[in-house]
């Protein structure tokens, strides 16, 4: 385990990111999708269940490895929210995924917590008179890839849209990305597409050859934002 892939913009580690590879809290920015208690289960068994999802304490752990600098944390309703949140973000899938028969709505957003410190004004903010920073909405709209999806990834059991994740580190402030749970990679490819150094930190090896291949395409790999 170690260095797995590097390029201008992208430094991907294999490994654990709590006891082998540290790296990426020398980052600036914290983005990151991370086991958070949901015991996740493929039904169909195409995928493994994911590592340290059984409880919150890996993403507990990581947190405050990270201390208070500013991060987005991708979580959900049915489990407790990390400490410190100060805004919730949603992302609207614009599918429904369905929640039982019983239930006449279906499953079909996550949140993502903003948490740490934030500047005032981040990238992409204008400011009104007085000084105040414009804001954007909370809800992000951007579909999940289906089969004709050009993004479209199958090796995982939980891939983000490489648009969203544009669409996240857009807002966020200067300096690199971590992502210590880097999963599908999508948020490292976003990260390269968008000019933007980040660190990469995965446990299992063949999401990181999934990384790799995805992050030395030549051409870029860009999510359809709806």
């Amino acid at each position: 385990m170690g260095l797995y892939y590097q390029d201008d913009y992208v430094t991907l580690y294999h490994g654990d990111c709590l006891t082998e590879h540290r790296e990426w809290l020398d980052a600036d920015v914290l983005v990151t999708d991370p086991p958070y208690g949901m015991a996740y289960r493929d039904r169909l068994g195409k995928h493994d269940a994911i590592a340290g999802d059984e409880t919150t304490v890996v993403r507990a752990a990581s947190l405050a490895a990270w201390g208070e600098g500013p991060a987005l944390v991708f979580g959900t309703w049915r489990v407790e929210k990390p400490e410190g949140v100060k805004n919730v973000l949603i992302w609207d899938k614009g599918s429904d995924l369905g929640m039982g028969a019983s239930n006449p709505w279906g499953l079909s957003h996550e949140e993502v917590y903003v948490l740490g410190g934030w500047p005032a004004i981040v990238p992409g903010g204008r400011v009104r008179e007085g000084g105040t920073p414009s804001r954007v909405p909370s809800v992000l709209r951007v579909a999940k890839p289906n089969n004709a999806s050009a993004d479209r990834v199958t090796e995982h059991p939980t891939p983000k849209p490489v648009g969203l994740m544009e669409r996240l580190i857009e807002r966020c402030p200067p300096g690199v990305i971590a992502d210590p749970f880097a999963g599908s990679g999508a948020t490292l490819v976003a990260a390269k597409n968008l000019g933007r150094r980040v660190i990469g930190v995965e446990l299992e090896e063949k999401y990181c050859e999934l990384i790799a291949k995805r992050c030395s395409q030549e051409v870029l790999d860009f999510g359809a934002i709806a």
